[in-house]
């Protein structure tokens, strides 16, 4: 049967495929409705076609089998659709002067005439146009989101698909399926190629044959590779799609002569395959590096050896031999490497290089991957450190395969700079940061080579490493200081293939790393939140906000961090009639949580009000922070970042965010 009417609320939300359970209230009555609703926010105007469920625990329910968007019918209808947070820069209060002003016109005025808009006091033109702007893209993005769910590419790709092919999207992929390959990331290629066949593209058709190819490249890159064995990849494009190796093999050809792929010989005879952007980014890096490294040092400091002697006695540092090497390394060459485990004194050679440059009155800037990396940067040398981002001045990096390596970066205005964290960095963003460089410029990348990988393709400070091209110095020696720490020392056992200290061998070490065995799942979720609440308080003032984090290998099970991050909420942030919270998708966000933000959103407006006013634009997954305010009224929600900066997210955005009392290690090194 079908029914129309208007959503209300939604009271759970999968963040993966939309099913969605909400509140919908028709001319004759309110009940709830379960299905797959992609793209729909409380106001939304809804024709569902299913029928009636009884439910044994919650009674009677609609199970939609399809739905339809439509323009809200009522007056009422249009001020909440307009309210709902999917227009930037209109929010309840505005809608009801928009509404009350036009009345029925409104949609036609939003449509037709936006310049109207700025009839009422607030809109400027500029901003009328943008809304309008905005209600129309809105409107033809959705009427492709549900058709583009079934390839299961979701709402968070719709508009990109939009803006690539226009208003006529859905009859271009209807023509040629495979066009979805190139275009969006996380495809179900089996869909498509479902589709493809029952329009009668045939088995062995070139354009069926080429997407497989870069389907299972992008597939590769999933898993941080950048290229794959050519005959690795032929086996598997072969099970994919059931055809002949032989017309594989034309197919690689052609793409290669497309400059879609790179197709490069090995000195051991085997062949790589790599998707074009891939390699490009790959041989920029390559190239670039070399060029800097073979530029006119410059920078040198004639009498290094007596000025770090000078340094010493002035500041109380004592140097270490591979340290002072080190240094010596760092004059001497355009392009270092310096990486090493906890503990082996990066963070010192780091501050002395900025003292050695900035006292010939050479610039030094220092950034990092990640906004906690920039941070921990700033705090141990005591001079502000940026991240990649942030220094570059990146627009947009698309997190896709259609990854832009042409984009202009600005130039770095620096003498020296160096990187922390490299390891972090993926093949994009290391191609970036070569492009910035001016040629005579130090470049100085800082990391360790046994920490996790980047999360994106590459694996950048490893390979650059094994390459031998580029001067490196691998830090050793866990210095005194560092010794009375057995996390620094259980670290480096653990690199070695040795077990824990026991407790004879840590005597006179620092109590600062405990070991504990429960036996059950339960006693380790116990231990996990007495320790976040109080037990620690004897080794020092831990407060869990400022100073813990919870890790956990997986997200799913009793001691992942979903359910962790529950646990913790409701002893560390219990429900209050003092703090607001936020239902969103089946989640529980309250004023005073601890988030992290888990995609990159480039656009976001923030502040920073100490320790001077500065404004920007740009979250980026990994970053961390507090919910500070949640606003009923503009649906909005304030949260402050661990770097100061503050930001509003509109109800409609806190998918991009998610609790981080608890994190996955993987999300860790993010941080």
């Amino acid at each position: 049967m079908e029914i129309q009417g208007r959503l209300n609320d939604i009271i759970y939300q999968n963040e993966v495929n939309s099913y969605t359970v909400a509140t919908f209230e028709t001319d004759d009555e309110e009940l709830t409705i379960v299905g797959y609703l992609p793209f729909i926010h409380p106001g939304d105007s809804l024709k569902l076609i299913g029928k009636y469920v009884t439910h044994q625990e919650y009674g009677q329910q609609f199970k939609i089998d399809s739905f339809e968007k439509t323009m809200p019918q009522t007056l009422e209808a249009l001020e909440q659709y307009l309210a709902n947070g999917t227009i930037k820069g209109i929010g309840p209060s505005t809608a009801k002067k928009i509404v009350d002003t036009f009345r029925e016109e409104t949609i036609h005025i939003f449509k037709y005439e936006p310049e109207k808009l700025a009839l009422i006091k607030g809109i400027s033109k500029e901003k009328a146009l943008q809304m309008s702007q905005d209600f129309n893209e809105n409107w033809e993005l959705w009427q492709i989101v549900g058709y583009l769910e079934r390839f299961g590419i979701g709402p968070q790709n719709a508009k990109k698909v939009y803006e690539l092919l226009g208003a006529n999207a859905v009859r271009e992929i209807e023509e040629n399926p495979y066009i979805l390959v190139d275009i969006a990331r996380g495809v179900d290629f089996k869909q498509i190629d479902k589709m493809a066949m029952d329009i009668g593209i045939s088995c062995d058709n070139e354009k069926r044959i080429e997407s497989g190819i870069k389907y299972s490249l992008i597939r590769i890159s999933y898993n941080g590779h950048t290229c794959v064995e050519k005959e690795r990849l032929i086996l598997f494009v072969k099970d994919l799609l059931q055809v002949e190796q032989d017309t594989i093999r034309n197919c690689l050809i052609n793409l290669n002569v497309k400059k879609q792929i790179v197709i490069e010989k090995q000195e051991e005879g085997f062949e790589l395959v790599y998707l074009y952007p891939y390699y490009m980014a790959e041989l920029t890096i390559a190239q670039r590096l070399i060029s800097l490294r073979n530029f006119e040092n410059n920078k040198e400091i004639k009498n290094l050896k007596k000025e770090l002697k000078q340094l010493e006695k002035l500041s109380s540092i004592e140097l270490s031999d591979k340290q002072k090497e080190t240094l010596e390394m760092v004059n001497s060459e355009n392009v270092c490497i310096i990486t090493g485990g906890p503990g082996t004194g990066k963070t010192t050679v780091i501050k002395t290089i900025i003292e050695l440059y900035e006292a010939h009155s050479k610039k030094v800037v220092l950034c990092a991957p990640t906004g906690r990396a920039a941070k921990r940067m700033t705090e141990a040398t005591g001079k502000e450190a940026k991240t990649l981002h942030r220094l570059l001045e990146i627009g947009k990096i698309e997190d896709d395969m259609k990854e832009s390596i042409d984009n202009d970066v600005t130039p770095i205005d620096a003498d020296v700079i160096i990187v922390d964290e490299v390891s972090m960095v993926d093949v994009f963003l290391m191609n970036y940061l070569v492009k910035a460089i001016y040629k005579g410029t130090k470049l100085i990348l800082v990391g360790d080579a046994d920490q996790l990988p980047s999360v994106g393709p590459g694996s950048i400070l490893k390979d650059i490493i094994d390459s031998k091209e580029i001067a490196t110095i691998h830090l050793d020696k866990i210095f005194r200081q560092a010794q009375k720490s057995k996390i620094i020392v259980n670290a480096h056992r653990v690199n070695e293939g040795q077990p824990f200290l026991t407790k004879e061998e840590a005597e006179g070490s620092n109590e600062d790393f405990f070991y504990i065995r429960p036996n059950t799942q339960e006693e380790m979720i116990y231990q996990v939140l007495s320790l976040s609440s109080t037990r620690l308080s004897k080794f020092g003032d831990y407060d869990f906000f400022t100073h813990i984090q919870v890790l956990s290998p997986t997200k799913k099970g009793n001691l992942g961090t979903k359910e962790l991050n529950t646990r913790l909420q409701e002893t560390l942030n219990p429900a209050s009639d003092f703090k607001k919270e936020k239902n969103s998708m089946g989640v529980i966000f309250r004023e005073q949580d601890k988030i992290m933000q888990i995609r990159n959103n480039y656009d976001i407006y923030w502040e920073k009000k100490e320790p001077e006013y500065e404004y920007g634009s740009g979250v980026f997954n990994g970053e961390m922070g507090t919910i500070e305010k949640i606003d009923e009224i503009e649906k909005q929600v304030k949260i402050r970042f661990d770097d100061e900066k503050e930001a509003w997210y509109a109800f409609s955005d806190l998918d991009q965010i998610e609790h981080a009392y608890a994190i996955t290690i993987h999300k860790a090194q993010r941080k």
